[in-house]
């Protein structure tokens, strides 16, 4: 029987991630690893141009060179972009570490997975296939897109609003509370929403001019 995984999100920010690779993939991580706030270590003997100008910024730290041994000393996670022979150095030196290691395309080499990921403000869907298929994955993450549009985003920020006042009103018990917090989650409560935010949009639209400045009245 195949072990289930355990689904969860991790908090990176101010913590140490590892990039082995310099390549455009190589970058891509890059990027959703200082998006999530991470501090990162990238090492490879060459990277693109986005990489270099990373390290030029100081945005982060590129040693140039191959990896070794040692080289995730105070690492949280680990993501390897390289051949397999150095993906299973960085493996086995992840694991005696108890480091998280993502081995892009490289399921054996790995004991966590990176997902496919709908993001819309404060909500994301994470999908994944523990490797097995990746399109399937980013298939179904462009199909979730369609269905959780622009507006979903906005939305759960006014649920974390509304949420966070409820709270503070001490004049209302835990039943009540949480029977308004599922209305406010509803379907109908987002068709609303969804409504006066549109309509709040296209009035905004209606008001500037092509090139995005106030119309004069």
């Amino acid at each position: 029987m195949n072990t289930s995984l355990y689904p969860m999100f991790l908090n990176l920010r101010d913590r140490t991630c590892v990039v082995i690779g310099g390549g455009e993939m190589a970058e891509g991580k890059t990027s959703e690893l200082l998006a999530a706030g991470a501090k990162i270590v990238l090492i490879a003997p060459s990277a693109t141009p986005q990489i270099a100008a990373w390290a030029e910024e100081r945005t982060i730290q590129w040693q140039k060179r191959t990896y070794e041994t040692g080289d995730l000393r105070d690492a949280f996670l680990v993501v390897a972009i390289a051949d397999r022979k150095t993906n299973a150095a960085v493996f086995q030196d992840a694991e005696i570490q108890h480091i998280f290691c993502n081995s892009v395309d490289d399921i054996p080499h790995c004991n966590c997975y990176a997902s496919a990921v709908v993001r819309r403000g404060p909500l994301q869907i994470a999908i994944s296939t523990a490797g097995n298929s990746p399109a399937l994955a980013q298939r179904l993450r462009k199909e979730f897109e369609e269905q959780f549009r622009e507006e979903y985003g906005p939305w759960v920020e006014h649920l974390g609003e509304q949420r966070g006042l409820l709270f503070q009103d001490k004049t209302v018990n835990s039943e009540t509370r949480r029977k308004i917090l599922h209305e406010q989650a509803s379907a109908e409560a987002f068709e609303a929403f969804q409504t006066s935010y549109r309509e709040q949009r296209n009035t905004q639209a209606s008001l500037r001019s092509p090139d995005g400045s106030l119309k004069s009245s």
